[in-house]
Order: structure tokens, then C-alpha cells, then sequence
């Protein structure tokens, strides 16, 4: 009867852990719009993109708060809120007011930050023989869009496992395209108001931009662009993005409002979607560094809305400012602390910090403070790297090499810990070990390299290229694969 009674304690705290953190998200959630509604088009639909989109469980509460068709007058009724959490929240703000209600919410979406990790368990996704999840996007709240290494561009539904593969575009002149191998697609990004896609194409030196929720093809950026691999795209706004690439630029696009108004013939004669070609409205050379003048391989993008800037991070261990305007004017380049394997770079709005990720750190960046209060972190995961960074207001997420996750809050500037309860009555305390959660095996092809260079190691790590959070729903995507490049497999994984 004891352990009965301990596990239904228990059950209780993590049920309320977990009603608070979704009280949060629900009260961060901004009320859908006019044009959110309006998602008909008079082109061709993708069944398979836009099934996921329809049963979303945000669209049955809207619909259950009085958003969706209205009841004649006389069965409206005030709504009445019975969930505890609503009482006391009436009971805290009391003769404050609004102002006092904002307060709650806000601490109780940082509640929520700090406690969802712990909650999280994961259920393994299978993708098959794909090759290395290198980007992810959510499209809606059980749909995902990611990118491959072996060039592979799908949308993968979390709930049911089915997977439904995107055509890539084509250059203009695509007989004359130099084949790629090994490169795959590194990014994929949604511009403000999740409209417009952007990614890599066939040829990965070119930027695909596709319609949303569609994904018909809308233009290719190819012979006028990058002439090397695109590794980072980071929208400026609705219709401008920027990428970067391997040949050491950095791209400005900006899209012809004509194109969303059906200016362009969207079919050709045989049915098949044609798309325009666009050429950039500004490129930009990052400068070569005397210590390492090859290496400028422009890696990782991030924008500063607030501050209409643009981050870039280059291989040779270098991250850079640029305005962004109408063109991009650089600013400043600094030498970051940690010089090897900078491949990933985010932006907290919050602080106003950039975050980037090397071999074996990840160093806080504040363009307008000589001095940086925020001390480097160090993942210290067997110096396989940082692969992946995001931020939630003060919580950073860190993807690694070794198949595991870690969280950082900013603001304590300490890593998230284990929490241990030191009697079935009190309440769990941080235990003093740090919180990591370890990713499964998913798949690994064991092939003449698997067993030649890696001896058969039936256990491998996976890296964790990508990661991203559907808080509305409490949801985090990883996925990724084995470290080595010679290595062929893959892992993706829904958490929630």
C-alpha cells in the first residue's frame, strides 16, 4: 500500500507540473486572425500537407472558446472557467488588476520553461534508409518539414509515422549543374508569418523558396547566386531572406510581390508546377582572416529583429554583424573565444545576446558591450561538439554530438539539474545532477565502412544536427544521425 500511495503522489506532482506549463502556453498563445483562417488557394493542394494542418487540437479549443461558428443569442452564456489554475490566478492578482494578471502569466511561462525538460519522454520516429536529418521546421502541430544529407526533402507526420517527400527544384540550366555529393540540405526556415519556405534545391547552391501550407514551388535563386554549398538562411522579413554559403558570401533575396498574386503561370503544359528564377538584390564577401584566409565558410545565420542585424559565423572562427537594410553593411567582426567547429548560431530577444556553438562550448556574444557578462558554457559531451542551439526566452537548448540534450538557463547561468525528492511528502529538489536527456539508437546501415573503419561498434551516438519546439502543443522534435561522414543512418524523435 506504501508504493501505491507514492506512486499516485508522484503521478499528481508531474500531472501538476504539467497543467501548468500548458496554462502557460495556452496564455501565450496569440488569438488566430483574419488571414490564419483563410487558408484555401485556387492551385493544387498536397492532401498529405494539408490533412495534418486540419486536425490540429489548437483549432478544437479554439472552437471550444467561442472562436469558431457563433450560437444563436439565446444560447450564448458567459463562459464559466472551472480549472483550479484560473481560481488561483483570480486569487493572486486580486485588487491588482490586468497589471498583476500579466505578472502571473509571465512567471508562470517561466515555471513552465523550467519544468517542461523534465517532463519530456521520448518516442522514437522511423525514417527508414534516409540519410542524416541535417534541419527541421514544425509546419503545424503534428506535421514537420526536414532536410536530409542524402538530398531528401519530406514533411514526417509525428502522430502517425507517414512520411511524404517534397520534389526539390531545379536549376534553370541544370545540364550544367556540377553533381554534389555529400552536401544534403543544412537549412530550412519559415519566414515572420509562416507563409513562405526556404531551402536548399537539387543543386544545394541554390535557395528554394516554396508556398505554405502547400509547398507548391514558388522561385529558385540558382545561376546568379552562391557558387558553393548554401549552409544557413535567416529571413529578414516576410518576402526578404538572406543565405549563406561555402564560398564565403552572404546572400540578400527579396521576392517579387507579383508572385503572390498569381502573375506567374503556376503549371505548365503537362501539369507539372513551373517556378521563376530570381537572382540576389545584394551579395557580400566576408572578409578573409590573416590567420586562416581559406577557411571563411560562412556556417550559421541569425536575425536580430529588434535591431534590424544580421549574425553571421564563418569557419575560420569569426562572427560577424551586418545591417540589414536594403542591402547588408557590414558592421564588425569579432574573434570568437573558442575558434574550433563553430557550426550553429541563435539569438536570445530577450537579453539580446547571440549564442554560438563550437567543438566544445557555446560563447555568449552582446555586439555592443566590449566586455560579456555571460560566461561560456562548456557541454563537456566528449568533445563531440555543439550541433544544434535554440532559445525559449531564458532557456537554451543544446543539441550534441553524443546523442544528448542539455538545457541552460541564461539567467542563473547554470545548467538545468535532476530534481530528487527527499520524502514521499516533500517537494523535489534540485538533486545537484545536471538534467540530460539521452536520445535512442535509431538506425545505422552496417555497411563495408561501418565494419572497415569502425570495427562493427554496434553502439554509436548519434548527433543531434537539429532540434525544434512546439511549445503551444509542449512538443520538441530532434533528429540527426551518426557523427563520422562515412558513417550512412540516421535518428529522429518527437518528445513530448
Amino acid at each position: 500500500m506504501a508504493n501505491t500511495g507514492a506512486t499516485r503522489r508522484h503521478r499528481r506532482r508531474a500531472a501538476a507540473a504539467a497543467a501548468a506549463a500548458a496554462a502557460a502556453a495556452a496564455a501565450d498563445r496569440p488569438p488566430p486572425t483574419t488571414a490564419q483562417q483563410q487558408t484555401g488557394s485556387r492551385k493544387r493542394k498536397a492532401p498529405a500537407i494539408e490533412a495534418g494542418a486540419g486536425s490540429s487540437s489548437s483549432q478544437g479549443l479554439a472552437a471550444a472558446d467561442g472562436e469558431g461558428p457563433l450560437l444563436p443569442k439565446k444560447q450564448r452564456r458567459p463562459a464559466t472557467r472551472r480549472w483550479l489554475v484560473h481560481y488561483l490566478k483570480g486569487r493572486e492578482v486580486g485588487a491588482r488588476g490586468a497589471a498583476g494578471l500579466q505578472g502571473f502569466e509571465s512567471e508562470l511561462r517561466g515555471y513552465a520553461v523550467q519544468r517542461l525538460p523534465e517532463l519530456l519522454t521520448e518516442r522514437q520516429l522511423d525514417l527508414g534508409t534516409l540519410n542524416k536529418v541535417f534541419a527541421s521546421q514544425w509546419l503545424n502541430s503534428r506535421q514537420v518539414v526536414c532536410g536530409t544529407k542524402c538530398n531528401t526533402f519530406f514533411v514526417v507526420d509525428v502522430q502517425s509515422g507517414h512520411i511524404t517527400r517534397i520534389p526539390l527544384m531545379r536549376d534553370k540550366d541544370a545540364g550544367l549543374a556540377p553533381a554534389h555529393h555529400g552536401c544534403g540540405i543544412h537549412a530550412i526556415e519559415l519566414n515572420p508569418s509562416k507563409t513562405l519556405l526556404a531551402t536548399g534545391g537539387e543543386n544545394p547552391n541554390s535557395l528554394a523558396i516554396y508556398r505554405l501550407p502547400t509547398l507548391d514551388p514558388l522561385c529558385l535563386g540558382d545561376r546568379h547566386g552562391h557558387k558553393d554549398w548554401i549552409f544557413a538562411i535567416a529571413w529578414l522579413s516576410d518576402t526578404v531572406a538572406v543565405s549563406g554559403s561555402r564560398d564565403g558570401t552572404v546572400a540578400l533575396w527579396r521576392m517579387d510581390p507579383d508572385m503572390f498574386h498569381g502573375s506567374i503561370a503556376w503549371h505548365s503544359e503537362v501539369g507539372l508546377p513551373v517556378y521563376a528564377h530570381i537572382r540576389p538584390r545584394d551579395v557580400e564577401a566576408i572578409p578573409r582572416a590573416s590567420t586562416n584566409p581559406s577557411n571563411r565558410k560562412v556556417r550559421a545565420l541569425a536575425f536580430s529583429g529588434k535591431n534590424q542585424e544580421l549574425g553571421a559565423v564563418s569557419l575560420d572562427g569569426y562572427f560577424h554583424l551586418w545591417k540589414a537594410r536594403s542591402t547588408l553593411s557590414r558592421l564588425l567582426s569579432i574573434r570568437l573565444p573558442y575558434c574550433r567547429e563553430n557550426v550553429c548560431l541563435t539569438y536570445c530577444d530577450e537579453l539580446s545576446v547571440y549564442a554560438v556553438g563550437s567543438q566544445s562550448h557555446v560563447s555568449f556574444l552582446d555586439p555592443r558591450q566590449r566586455q560579456h557578462n555571460i560566461r561560456p558554457l562548456c557541454s563537456r559531451e566528449g568533445g563531440t561538439g555543439v550541433r544544434s542551439l535554440s532559445f525559449y526566452r531564458h532557456l537554451i537548448t543544446v543539441g550534441t554530438g553524443h546523442g544528448s540534450l542539455l538545457f541552460y538557463d541564461i539567467r542563473a547561468q547554470k545548467f538545468l539539474e535532476e530534481r530528487a525528492s527527499a520524502s514521499l511528502d516533500s517537494t523535489p529538489e534540485p538533486a545537484g545532477k545536471k538534467l540530460k536527456l539521452d536520445c535512442g539508437r535509431g538506425w545505422l546501415n552496417q555497411d563495408d565502412v561501418w565494419m572497415n573503419y569502425f570495427g562493427g561498434m554496434e553502439e554509436f551516438p548519434n548527433a543531434l544536427y537539429t532540434h525544434c519546439y512546439n511549445w503551444p502543443e509542449m512538443k520538441l522534435f530532434v533528429a540527426g544521425g551518426p557523427l563520422p561522414s562515412g558513417l550512412h543512418g540516421n535518428y529522429a524523435g518527437l518528445w513530448s
